[in-house]
């Protein structure tokens, strides 16, 4: 998901790239797209316009701007008022917010190696670069006379609560550090800002380096004749013309696992998406997490925390490590012991075939449909044809909104795009009003990395007069010429849950940039997407969108119950391997820096048997060397916000459930008090306003039938 946009509090004083290119950076304004606003509508960046050598010198005039006007607040001879110093901060680096959306929006989703080496320059120039504000002591100074004197300021309640977090954010960044342990500082998020962009690089490169080649047709039986050709095309792409490539997504579990019939292939493909980063060469990530761990652990240090963990999370809604650890127990033990019995009835189905070995996770996915087809008669290759992308994100994604906020959708062909794929769309409200334009990439390529995820080009902001722009991604493999985009349930239930991180984009309605939108912390922006992910097999939505690509009849009643029956099946291979990931993101950063060990591999084993989850046939989702929400940046010492999340959204589903479901009364509620308030408001009390009630974790664990075990085994072997 997207990372919650914050300011770019910066300064380029001791940057290189400023320090070098200033005379450049005149010259290159007149010709620069990206330092001029944009004229297209919405302020869309103009993709045709913006070339590579662009960004550098647009990073560099765009902090040399935002710092010349920084440096006018902090010395402003009048008093500190909220107008000349918040007010003015929040105006400031219009420009730079503006480069480093666009910049960093397509190093994630079409990046090359130009941008590639731009991204490893800028990250550690853009850590000064904040750090060089928050450690700004006149500045503060500003603000700490202005928050002590809140209680006498007149601030309505969003001015009030900015100024709060100013604060907050300025003490977090070291602002009250003596001068010797700012310099430490700095330093520290330098490196930790290089170490992030390796260990993303490495993943997205070894992502492309490691597909699986496979020499012969008959070794993918049990894939469909679209898919091989798409493996064909890739293997002819990769220079391995007559062979076939199969990609790695970047997670331990691989989708074609569930359809290859041949166990040798499932073994090489799981041993190879397991081996990621950890078995030497270029792209192995293994020194760069344990370096990640430490600096991050001594960063923490000095500014007066525990651990990592205990310093992020003191600025989430579960506040400190014991929750987190709680709510992982919670989970950990009756996922694992559902897994178990799960695995028992892959054993037998095994058995019943006479395949004569013990289940390996390479073996779930595929054995696990052939159990669910005998319980619910699911298989998934019955659902596909009645999943074609187009009515999947028409008449349900969109006809879901329509109905509930009363939105409508125009595709927009004459705007440019960053890639041939990408399709755009003008949002309506309910009275016609324009709302937002939204960008539509789902299609994998190599270019892009892994996962989906929804970011933000422009934010909303009624101080700034902006309208927002946002992008929905997912990496769905796009099929041979002529063919149709077919999708499994998963790929359906994401494109409703990015979805929801774009609602919230979409329908912020805040007056400062601070606020916009996703700007809420971690543990809560899954929220939204989660909940609206429950439309995607409501009922009059599923038969909008579910029909047949060739015929048009609509999924038939049977299909529909065994998809429903089939929801709380295998979750406790679900849930396992999720809080298996849980448990390594919180080791690594529950460290002291004396404690992060030198071995990768023999760390997270024992941390996952400590935790109980040490299953293999359960994998985790994610192994410390491709972890990239852990160790990319977002989501360090967070992923467990998944979670903490869901507990929301399970709650909030139940409410829409009892409360009529799929109304605009509902909707309209769930906008006003949670959608559109961004981060202007504490997030739990945002939460309370909707449902009227306090988080309860009973409504998540029924939910994946955690409260009860799986269905009986069914095979007498």
């Amino acid at each position: 998901m997207h990372k919650p946009t914050l300011l770019l509090l910066a300064a380029c004083l001791a940057s290189p790239l400023c320090a070098d290119e200033p005379a450049a950076a005149p010259a290159a304004v007149s010709t620069n797209p990206l330092l001029s606003e944009s004229p297209l509508p919405y302020h869309l960046p103009p993709f045709n316009l913006i070339k590579d050598e662009h960004y550098a010198p647009a990073f560099a005039a765009a902090m040399a701007a935002q710092l010349k006007e920084v440096e006018a607040i902090a010395t402003n001879p009048a008093a500190p008022t909220f107008d000349n110093t918040l007010v003015a901060l929040e105006r400031s680096g219009v420009i730079l917010n503006r480069v480093n959306a666009l910049f960093s929006n397509l190093a994630g989703a079409n990046t090359n190696p130009a941008l590639e080496q731009i991204e490893a320059d800028i990250a550690p120039k853009l850590a000064a670069h904040r750090d060089a504000i928050l450690l700004n002591g006149a500045l503060f100074a500003r603000i700490q006379r202005l928050y002590a004197q809140r209680e006498s300021l007149g601030l309505d309640a969003e001015s009030r609560w900015l100024l709060e977090r100013y604060h907050r954010d300025f003490v977090r960044g070291g602002a009250q550090l003596s001068d010797a342990d700012k310099a430490k500082l700095k330093a520290l998020n330098a490196d930790i800002a290089t170490a992030q962009t390796t260990f993303t690089q490495n993943v997205q490169k070894e992502k492309n380096a490691d597909s699986v080649i496979v020499d012969t047709r008959a070794e993918l039986a049990g894939l469909t004749e679209s898919e091989i050709a798409t493996a064909a095309a890739a293997a002819q792409a990769e220079g391995h013309p007559g062979k076939f490539s199969l990609p790695l997504l970047n997670t331990s579990g691989q989708p074609l696992l569930a359809s290859l019939r041949n166990r040798a292939l499932r073994l090489r493909l799981m041993q190879a998406s397991l081996a990621r980063g950890s078995h030497g060469g270029p792209y192995d990530n293994r020194a760069t997490v344990i370096r990640l761990a430490r600096l991050r652990a001594e960063r923490a240090a000095l500014l007066g925390y525990a651990s990592h963990a205990a310093y992020q999370l003191e600025d989430q809604t579960a506040h400190n490590v014991e929750t987190v650890n709680h709510l992982l127990t919670q989970l950990a033990t009756p996922a694992v012991a559902n897994a178990k019995l799960e695995a028992a009835n892959l054993q037998l189905m095994i058995g019943r075939e006479h395949g004569g070995f013990k289940v390996d996770a390479a073996d779930w996915e595929f054995y696990g449909e052939k159990v669910r087809n005998a319980l619910y008669q699911f298989d998934e290759s019955q659902l596909k044809p009645y999943f074609e992308l187009n009515h999947v994100l028409i008449d349900g994604v969109f006809y879901a909104a329509h109905q509930l906020y009363g939105l409508s959708f125009k595709e927009r062909h004459d705007l440019p795009t960053y890639q041939p794929d990408v399709r755009v769309f003008e949002v309506f409200d309910a009275d016609g009003s324009p709302l937002a334009l939204i960008l539509i990439d789902y299609y994998a390529r190599p270019s892009k990395r892994g996962g989906a995820w929804m970011n933000e080009y422009v934010s909303q902001s009624a101080l700034l007069g902006t309208k927002p722009v946002v992008a929905n991604h997912l990496n769905i493999p796009k099929p041979a010429a002529g063919q149709p985009t077919l999708l499994t349930y998963d790929e359906v239930r994401t494109a409703f849950h990015e979805f929801g991180h774009a609602l919230h984009g979409m329908f912020s309605h805040v007056t400062y940039p601070r606020f916009s939108g996703t700007s809420v912390p971690t543990d809560f922006v899954e929220y939204p997407s989660q909940a609206n992910e429950m439309w995607a097999l409501w009922p009059e939505v599923l038969k909008n969108y579910a029909k047949h690509y060739q015929t048009g009849e609509p999924m038939p009643a049977v299909l529909v119950r065994r998809l429903l029956n089939g929801q709380k099946y295998n979750q406790g291979y679900a849930i396992t391997e999720l809080v298996g990931a849980n448990v390594i993101d919180q080791a690594w950063h529950q460290l002291k820096p004396a404690e992060v060990p030198a071995d990768v591999v023999g760390f997270e084993a024992a941390a996952l048997k400590q935790a109980g989850v040490d299953f293999p046939p359960v994998p985790p989702r994610y192994r410390s060397t491709y972890f990239a929400h852990s160790f990319s940046g977002d989501y360090s010492a967070g992923y467990y916000s998944y979670f903490w999340s869901e507990v929301l959204a399970a709650d909030s589903v139940e409410w829409f459930n009892t409360h009529g479901g799929l109304t605009r009364a509902n909707g309209d509620r769930f906008r006003s008090t949670v959608l559109s308030r961004g981060g202007s408001k504490d997030a739990l009390q945002l939460f309370h306003d909707f449902t009227g009630g306090d988080p309860d974790i009973k409504p998540l664990i029924r939910r994946h039938g955690l409260d009860q075990p799986p269905a009986e085994l069914l095979f007498d072997g």
